[in-house]
């Protein structure tokens, strides 16, 4: 039985956040963010920079990170009548493409049947609706959506930081210094403290990098439903890790190092990996306490909105390190501390 048996859900990970403390604007430059580092083995708290990362890795640490790219996949579309409708456009939300369907979700209702225009020649039409998503048959290449992503859409940054910083500096600012593969809907957000910097210090200290990518999608950021909860699955995401990345990160744990998960995302592709050995796919995993995690040793990781998938992936891992402490515990002194939270916010380092 885990710790978190006898405690309901929504005390253990639901709390307060004072508004002032959401990150409007990422730090500058962006590895002067705070981090939290919590020792799960001593049960020590230690408050730093993050720049300062190296010097908190335990030796024998190896990092592997999300490379995935942010689309500007938030899109002002038309109904037929010329009503606007938003949409967030999941590019790679299935594989699929050959039939000539997308899934989005939408600020609207949409019915099936009824047709949406991105452009006057780019027409989507509702083929399916369901409590989350919609599925469109687009009556275009849709080997043209990426271009017309980048000509018209927007960041699609969470709305409780909306208005803060132009289109243009948010198409660099929301999107990690490495970001490679395009084809996410949300940035990989523990990452986004990485500055070239930090990857000097890390090559200095001799902590080796592995990359994989998953392009973040519902199952990353939507809401826990009671389904969820009771198949233990998400939404699905889809994810790679080339083989000589593979190789790599095998090669790391084989010889007794102890990998950091940058990030949930990078946890998930992990884990999913560990249990199904394909390198490249779709992932539905939700991890939640009890876990038993295979592949990760030490997480850095943001502060996540309260009864999130994410808060529970963290707790999990706690739990699985035999932490003294639960991850409200934690959250109540970074808040306590004055540390900044979500997407642009400070970061903590457990091992």
């Amino acid at each position: 039985m885990s710790r978190s048996d006898s405690i309901p859900l929504d005390q253990l990970y639901q709390y307060y956040l004072d508004p002032a403390l959401i990150a409007k604007a990422p730090a500058r430059p962006r590895d002067h963010s705070r981090l939290l580092i919590y020792d799960t083995g001593s049960n020590d708290i230690v408050l730093d920079q993050f720049y300062n990362l190296p010097k908190y890795l335990p030796k024998n640490s190896f990092l592997v990170m999300n490379e995935t790219k942010v689309l500007p996949a938030r899109f002002k579309a038309k109904r037929e009548n010329g009503e606007e409708v938003e949409l967030l456009i999941f590019p790679h939300a299935n594989e699929v493409s050959e039939l000539k369907e997308l899934k989005s979700t939408a600020n609207k209702r949409l019915r099936n049947g009824q047709k949406i225009f991105l452009t006057q020649r780019h027409l989507l039409e509702v083929i399916e609706d369901t409590e989350k998503a919609f599925t469109f048959k687009a009556h275009f290449d849709l080997a043209e959506l990426p271009a017309l992503l980048l000509k018209h859409g927007e960041t699609p940054l969470p709305h409780y930081i909306q208005g803060n910083l132009s289109e243009k500096a948010l198409r660099k600012k929301y999107q990690t210094v490495f970001a490679k593969n395009a084809g996410a809907v949300a940035a990989p957000t523990a990452a986004l403290h990485f500055t070239n910097r930090v990857f000097k210090k890390l090559e200095k200290a001799g902590v080796p990098q592995s990359r994989l990518t998953l392009h973040i999608g519902l199952g990353t950021f939507a809401p826990v439903l009671p389904e969820h909860l009771e198949s233990k699955t998400l939404y699905e995401e889809n994810y790679e890790i080339r083989p000589e990345e593979v190789w790599e990160i095998e090669q790391a744990k084989l010889d007794g190092l102890k990998c950091t998960a940058v990030g949930t995302t990078t946890v998930r592709t992990l884990e999913s990996f560990a249990r199904n050995r394909k390198n490249s796919g779709q992932t539905n995993l939700f991890i939640f306490p009890p876990f038993e995690f295979q592949m990760v040793d030490q997480l850095l990781t943001n502060f996540h909105l309260p009864e999130s998938s994410l808060m529970m992936l963290v707790e999990a891992f706690l739990q699985h390190k035999g932490a003294k402490r639960h991850l409200k515990e934690l959250y109540a002194f970074a808040i306590k501390e004055q540390f900044r939270f979500y997407s642009f916010g400070d970061s903590m380092l457990i091992v």
